[in-house]
Order: C-alpha cells, then sequence, then structure tokens
C-alpha cells in the first residue's frame, strides 16, 4: 500500500513513517499542505492520511482540491479537532474516515486498511455481499451460512455489514460504536460485546470456521482465511 502522509508535526510525522514501513507500507511524508499537492501531481497513492491544521494551509483544501480533480483515493484525517461540527465538516468534504488525537496507531492502522478494503469486497447482482461461506442480502438484511437463512436484528444486520465491509481486517470498537450509533465508544461498557456473542451465536455456532474473531488489544475481525 503506498501511502501520503500530510503531518506538519516533525516528531509524529518521523514517527507515523517509521511505523507504516514497519507494517509494510510505502509511505511518503509531507510537512506542508503544497508539498502534499505536488506529490499527488506527481503519482498516484492507495490511500492519504490527512493532518487539518497544517502551517501553509488548512488541509481541507487539500482535501477539497483533491475531490474537485474527480479523485476517489480513500482519505483518512488524522486530526486534533475533534468536535462534531469539525468532523461532520470534515466527512462533508470528502474524507472517507476521521481519528482523532491523540490516538492509538494499532486503530490508525486498522482504519486505514478497512478505508482501502471498503470496496473491494465481491459481490453478486449488487445486492448481496459475499465473505467466504456467509452470503449477506443487503435487500432484505437476511444472511445465509451453507444454505441456512439467518434472521439479523437491524444492529446485528449493521454489525455485520461492517465487519465484512472490512473482511480480514481488524476493526477497534471505537469504530462499531461510531457505525452503530454514532457514539463515544467510551461511555459504553459491553454493549458492543453483547452484540457481538449475540452475532456469533447466530453465525457461527455449530460451525468448525469461526468468522467473527477477537484480536486481543484492538477489537474484532471477520475472517475467512
Amino acid at each position: 500500500m503506498k501511502v501520503l502522509l500530510i503531518e506538519d508535526d516533525e516528531l509524529l510525522g518521523k514517527s507515523l513513517q517509521r511505523g507504516f514501513d514497519e507494517q509494510g507500507f510505502d509511505c511518503v511524508w509531507c510537512a506542508r499542505g503544497m508539498d502534499a499537492i505536488e506529490e499527488l501531481n506527481q503519482g498516484s497513492f492507495d490511500a492519504l492520511v490527512l493532518d487539518l491544521m497544517l502551517e501553509d494551509m488548512n488541509g481541507l483544501n487539500v482535501l477539497t482540491e483533491l475531490r474537485q480533480r474527480g479523485s476517489s483515493v480513500p482519505v483518512l484525517v488524522l486530526t486534533a479537532l475533534g468536535s462534531v461540527e469539525e468532523r461532520v465538516r470534515g466527512l462533508n468534504s470528502g474524507a472517507d474516515d476521521y481519528l482523532v488525537k491523540p490516538f492509538a496507531f494499532a486503530e490508525l492502522v486498522a482504519r486505514l486498511h478497512a478505508v482501502v478494503r471498503r470496496t473491494a469486497l465481491p459481490q453478486k447482482a449488487a445486492t448481496e455481499l459475499i465473505a467466504g461461506p456467509l452470503t449477506l442480502d443487503i435487500t432484505t438484511r437476511c444472511a445465509r451460512r451453507d444454505g441456512c437463512e439467518i434472521e439479523l436484528t437491524t444492529t446485528e444486520y449493521k454489525l455485520l455489514e461492517f465487519l465484512i465491509r472490512n473482511s480480514e481486517q481488524p476493526v477497534t470498537r471505537r469504530m462499531l460504536c461510531e457505525h452503530l450509533w454514532d457514539a463515544n465508544w467510551e461511555g459504553v461498557t459491553n454493549v458492543i460485546e453483547v452484540h457481538i456473542n449475540r452475532l456469533r451465536a447466530k453465525i457461527d455456532r455449530g460451525f468448525r470456521q469461526q468468522l467473527i474473531q477477537t484480536v486481543r488489544g484492538i477489537g474484532y475481525a471477520y475472517r475467512t482465511k
């Protein structure tokens, strides 16, 4: 994965670039918005990690220019600006995800994988998501595994769809909470675990292959490998 990191804090920029390189990414780091635009003019990237408070320009200007070109490259905003209004502004400007500082590097990597893989899932007739032995019908909101139909509640469906769309990659409890309820996950005790356990009971019980797996220290992952 080739990543363009746009971060004006030198210490954080170097640290993130080193971390991405250790994860096997090809990371180009820019400290200025104009340098980032020049990099975008010269080559293509699989994803952007974008700080909003740059010394020479607002990061949203970089994002706006990128989208005005018609580029659909995934953009993950990484910023200290964490109010609801600021997150909405970033997402409405074309960001695919929004992570507030301070953050855990493992979550940043998980979110980055998620936005890149989001459109890569095989589909059937544009109404079904197929992930290993399980098929999710996005019209009826029912699942099928090995020919057996599984009825899901609204929350279970949203949870399973999110996991499948991020198939093979871990997603954090924060990501699940924000997706399900647009809420701050620190204020939720074990509600995510309760819904995960109920979903597992429906799609994994009785099968040798467990599709929903716990990723220690991070969250959960839907895996077929």
